[in-house]
């Protein structure tokens, strides 16, 4: 029996075009979306889905919503909470579906939370704002926190904050449910440090930058006991090639491809519109890139890889559109595979296959 699939799509509703979250049904072969129908959400910037595929989370304008995801992929509101704080920009649930941290872009603020067994949104656990002055610049002068995620073995959370050009890492202690700062990975002034993932063994980091515009690959070591953690630069690769230099790109968004070494690498880069494919060496961690390509629409702010590693969407956030591409990796290329899908100001898209 085929699998099925859904796609998840947050949006701005501000401007009354668009209700918050946009249900599409998901045909792999093709590599497209269909759009079914929308729900109510007060400015979704970014959705995210539990580990276990039953739950959605979106950031609103009152703090965190959850909603239980239906077999046949529509969504029942499970709670909102609020986060005491202003509406968030990013969002990440822990492996075991236990914590759910929140970015502040606006505030300066981490928050974590807990998850209740039926994936609802519990109380906040903890939360820091960011403290300090990045250099004068519109984007780089006050705390702006863009990314935090704790690890899959819930030992530590790290926080980037692009504002002040700095990556904290916090020790968690379950027992009493305080993060507690250990180090600080100082970024050069106006870089912008703007997402980060681990690989799936956690041995190397990846810190993408927004201004600077390039990856940062980092070898991970944890001392004995977990108190200390070292972080090593081992690479720094553009996130473009260099013919399409532009002071007016800013990447976006970064992924690793589905498969279960992530073999593969995608960022996104606003201003020249393109996404970048590289290698990922299992063994080094280093990255090698492919291509780098048009993507056919305004502001690539985010992107999701289809289960089959053939395709991928992108949420043009200025052209209001979904487009769709074949991925040709060997080649490092990218080709249209369907006609773009009319969505106002995507922010951020996930894919869910739904329950048997």
């Amino acid at each position: 029996m085929r699998s099925k699939y859904v796609a998840y799509i947050g949006s701005y509703s501000y401007t009354g075009s668009a209700k918050g979250i946009t249900i599409c049904d998901v045909d792999i072969e093709k590599g497209k979306f269909t759009k079914r129908t929308e729900i109510e959400v007060n400015n979704s910037s970014y959705v995210a889905v539990s580990r276990d595929q039953k739950t959605l989370y979106s950031i609103a304008d009152e703090g965190v919503v959850a909603f239980r995801i239906l077999d046949n992929g529509g969504l029942s509101k499970l709670n909102t909470r609020n986060i005491r704080g202003m509406r968030g920009c990013h969002l990440a649930v822990d492996k075991s579906g236990q914590y759910l941290t929140v970015s502040g872009y606006h505030d300066g603020k981490a928050t974590l939370l807990a998850l209740n067994p039926d994936g609802s949104v519990g109380n906040i656990i903890d939360g820091v704002y960011d403290q300090g002055v990045g250099s004068v610049a519109e984007r780089t002068f006050r705390p702006h926190v863009s990314c935090a995620r704790m690890t899959d073995d819930q030992k530590y959370i790290l926080i980037a904050d692009l504002g002040i050009d700095q990556v904290k890492i916090f020790r968690f202690d379950k027992a009493d449910g305080k993060m507690r700062q250990i180090d600080t990975l100082r970024c050069e002034l106006q870089s912008g440090p703007r997402h980060f993932r681990f690989c799936p063994d956690r041995k190397y980091l990846y810190l993408l930058y927004e201004l600077k515009n390039v990856i940062d690959v980092y070898a991970f070591h944890e001392e004995e006991g977990g108190d200390e953690v070292t972080l090593e630069k081992i690479q720094t690769i553009p996130t473009y090639k260099e013919k399409d230099q532009d002071p007016l790109i800013a990447a976006c968004q970064m992924r690793f491809s589905p498969d279960k070494d992530a073999s593969h690498l995608f960022v996104s880069n606003a201003g020249i519109n393109t996404i970048s494919i590289y290698d990922r060496d299992i063994k080094t961690g280093l990255l090698t890139m492919k291509g780098s390509l048009p993507i056919g629409g305004e502001y690539p702010k985010d992107f999701c890889i289809f289960p089959d590693e053939k395709h991928i969407a992108v949420a043009n956030n200025e052209s209001g559109t979904i487009t769709f591409l074949n991925i040709d990796y060997e080649h490092g290329l990218l080709s249209m595979c369907a006609r773009e899908l009319e969505i106002d100001e995507p922010n951020s898209i996930c894919m869910v296959k739904l329950q048997a």
